[in-house]
Formats: structure tokens, C-alpha cells, sequence
């Protein structure tokens, strides 16, 4: 494996970690059932891919709780038509980021598709 891949699968390992929590911590300030179930199955995913990057990194990383502190903070702060319309965008980035490791690492697809499926369904709380 390529150096410069091998830490960009660490990276996207680890940020999906994150995610895990941050959408955990999310789920328990939202107001509504429905932004709370789709928050914790956005978590359940994220761990499905951190699994993914993992099984290609064979590295054990733990998770880091910034985001996880500052998300329901930026909840009350920014309200969430912001908010959710910034993780949107962080989720279809995410997708775009994907694209290319896809011919290298085919099971990177079914995360990069998810991604994109993830900001149509935070975008999708606002309507």
C-alpha cells in the first residue's frame, strides 16, 4: 500500500470514528423522535465504516471527542437548519473525498454511496 493512502485510510478511519460519537451525542439533544432515530442509525453507519477503513488499515484507533462536544453546542448556538445543512455538506464532501480510493479499495464504494445518502437524510430532517 502507498504511504500517501495508507494515511488517508487512517484519516477517514478516524473521522469516521468521530462521527460515531458525534452523531451519538446529537441524538440525545434533538427534539423530535425522527432527528433522534436517524441520528443514531447515522452512528450505527459510521461504525460500519470505520470498520471498512479498518479492515485496510489493520490499525486500532479510538475515537476523539471534540466533535462530539462541540456538535450540541453548535446545536443551540446555530440552530439546527444551520447545523444540519453544515453536516449535510460535510457528508457529501465526504462522498466526493471517497471517489477516488474506490479503484483501489472497492469496498470504499458502499461507504462513499452511504455518505451521500447520510447528507439526503440530515438535509431530509429540515423539510
Amino acid at each position: 500500500m502507498v504511504a500517501s493512502h495508507r494515511e488517508e485510510l487512517l484519516s477517514s478511519q478516524q473521522g469516521e470514528l468521530d462521527a460515531v460519537l458525534m452523531y451519538q451525542r446529537l441524538a440525545k439533544v434533538v427534539k423530535t423522535d425522527k432527528e433522534r432515530e436517524t441520528f443514531l442509525q447515522l452512528a450505527k453507519e459510521e461504525g460500519r465504516h470505520a470498520s471498512v477503513f479498518h479492515a485496510y488499515t489493520k490499525e486500532v484507533l479510538r475515537p476523539k471527542k471534540t466533535m462530539a462536544r462541540i456538535m450540541p453546542i453548535l446545536y443551540y448556538l446555530l440552530g439546527k437548519k444551520r447545523l444540519y445543512k453544515l453536516i449535510a455538506a460535510g457528508e457529501y464532501k465526504a462522498a466526493v473525498g471517497y471517489e477516488h480510493l474506490i479503484a483501489d479499495f472497492p469496498e470504499v464504494e458502499s461507504v462513499k454511496n452511504d455518505e451521500k445518502r447520510h447528507g439526503d437524510m440530515v438535509s431530509g430532517l429540515l423539510e
